[in-house]
């Protein structure tokens, strides 16, 4: 089945740099809660469906041969809708404000081997969907699958053909909407032969009911039931062990060097008179450990422009982390709207590029760089250009099977004109500062005129296995860890 779009339905993302400082159209902290009167019109929009096991695998609602109207009209969609993957779509179903429904039919239908087959694989792959009603997402399961037994096996596929709608409302507005399939028997999908063709009748049943909860921020998280499973949601308790697991490691690496550091100066004040006494000329006399290399410590690298690159980068992500979290704990996010963090991100992405080009120019210039103009181009491109590399592979797969995570062009294009009209001049702005307001680095301790020899390292020292076991400990916490950190002292 080809979905036909409507030309307007991605005329938003036209629409000035405005918009997208709004994100999803409206103001902070607003809810977006349409006031409804009795007997107006509820629009049902229809959105994507996927396996439930992989959220992040979605397609078009209308791919499926389900009940569509002949000319198919989209919603027009905020960027961070598009970039969710949302596709919204007018569907058939006909709901009015606070009017129940009982058993209404929706469409007749009439499918070959072919589609029926495409619904069988749908319902074997635990394909839900989901329909937005008011900014409320709604979901449910295609169809229904039964296996039982190992000898003799059978396996029963049933596809839902009536729903239930239950929407609840506090005066003009809705507060909550669910869709159920409890008390309904699904039909049969076994036993087609591949000549025959299967006639269906869609139905659906709407019922109201009024809540004392005034605001849909004011319902109590789960009382939904919670739809998918509580693997993909935030689970608190693995982010409070991890902070403690950092703090923790934290603390046993400052025990291991302040112990070091105690040993040490101890030495070393007690070596004090024999040391003083020594040539002035060998510059190194009477070192060991740590204290060898302190005149090479404040050295400046070969690499210093990816250095510094990598610095304004880090600290560029780290304000837009900062930010979205004081803006989610202020309640600047309407939860109930699609794409509201997605359109945040990429607002605070583009504005905090000014950051990234401050903060990587002024330490260029602070450890001798001249060449501030490449400088302040690999710091644009330290991160968008492996970005747009690896996300060009993962779209171009999605665009290939048919997905709604692949973005459109006019998205596309939008993005790249916010980076090329946003975030590359606030990057060159930022760096010109930077280079403006930089002052000579003031090095703590002298700095050796001639580098000292490092000797080979083993393999397992190589700057490889450095950069290979420090990214892989972050996401693994064996026991073991804080105990090779104590022994290691």
């Amino acid at each position: 089945m080809t979905v036909v779009g409507n030309p307007r339905s991605w005329s938003c993302q036209w629409l000035p740099i405005l918009i997208l400082l709004l994100g999803t159209g409206h103001g902070p902290g607003v809810e977006g809660v349409t006031h409804y009167k009795a007997g107006d019109p509820v629009i049902l929009y229809v959105n994507k469906v996927g396996p439930y096991h992989n959220p992040q695998e979605t397609y078009h609602y209308y791919q499926l041969p389900v009940c569509c109207p002949e000319k198919i009209r989209h919603k027009s969609l905020s960027l961070g809708e598009v970039l969710d993957g949302d596709r919204m779509a007018e569907s058939l179903y006909e709901i009015r404000f606070r009017e129940n429904v009982e058993k209404r039919i929706l469409c007749h239908m009439q499918l070959s081997s072919a589609q029926v087959e495409q619904l069988r694989q749908a319902i074997e792959e635990l394909y839900y969907f989901e329909f937005v009603v008011d900014d409320l997402p709604i979901r449910g399961f295609v169809g229904y699958m039964e296996e039982s037994g190992f000898l003799p096996h059978s396996h029963k596929i049933g596809l839902w053909t009536h729903l239930d709608f239950h929407l609840e409302f506090h005066g003009d507005r809705i507060i909550f909407a669910n869709v159920s399939v409890r008390d309904v028997k699904p039909h049969s999908l076994d036993g087609l032969r591949p000549d025959e063709f299967l006639g269906l009748t869609h139905t659906y049943s709407v019922r109201w009911s009024e809540t004392s909860v005034e605001r849909r921020s004011d319902r109590r998280r789960g009382d939904d039931g919670g739809f998918f499973p509580r693997t993909l949601e935030i689970h608190w308790l693995s982010i409070i062990n991890s902070m403690v697991l950092v703090f923790l490691l934290v603390g046993f690496v400052a025990v291991i060097l302040m112990r070091v550091l105690r040993n040490d100066l101890a030495r070393y004040n007690l070596d004090e008179e024999t040391t003083s006494a020594g040539s002035g000329d060998d510059f190194d006399q009477g070192d060991n450990g740590w204290k060898i290399i302190h005149t090479d410590v404040f050295r400046f690298p070969p690499y210093r422009g990816l250095l510094c690159a990598v610095l304004g980068v880090g600290a560029q992500f780290l304000a837009l982390g900062t930010g979205i979290i004081v803006m989610a704990l202020l309640g600047m996010f309407n939860v109930h709207r699609h794409g509201a963090i997605n359109s945040a991100a990429i607002l605070l992405y583009a504005l905090t590029c000014c950051i990234s080009g401050y903060v990587s120019s002024h330490f260029y210039r602070q450890i001798g760089g001249e060449r501030w103009v490449w400088n302040i181009i690999l710091t644009t491109s330290l991160f968008s250009v492996p970005f747009f590399l690896t996300w060009s592979v993962v779209n171009s797969v999605h665009w290939a099977n048919g997905s709604t995570q692949a973005l459109p062009a006019t998205t596309i294009l939008l993005l790249l004109t916010v980076w090329l009209l946003v975030g590359f001049p606030l990057t060159v702005i930022g760096g010109i500062f930077g280079k403006n307001n930089a002052s000579p680095f003031d090095a703590p301790c002298r700095t050796k005129n001639i580098a000292r020899e490092i000797p080979p390292q083993p393999w397992y020292k190589s700057t490889v296995i450095h950069m290979t076991v420090g990214g892989f400990l972050p996401f693994r916490y064996p026991p073991f860890i804080p105990w090779l950190l104590l022994s290691g002292s």
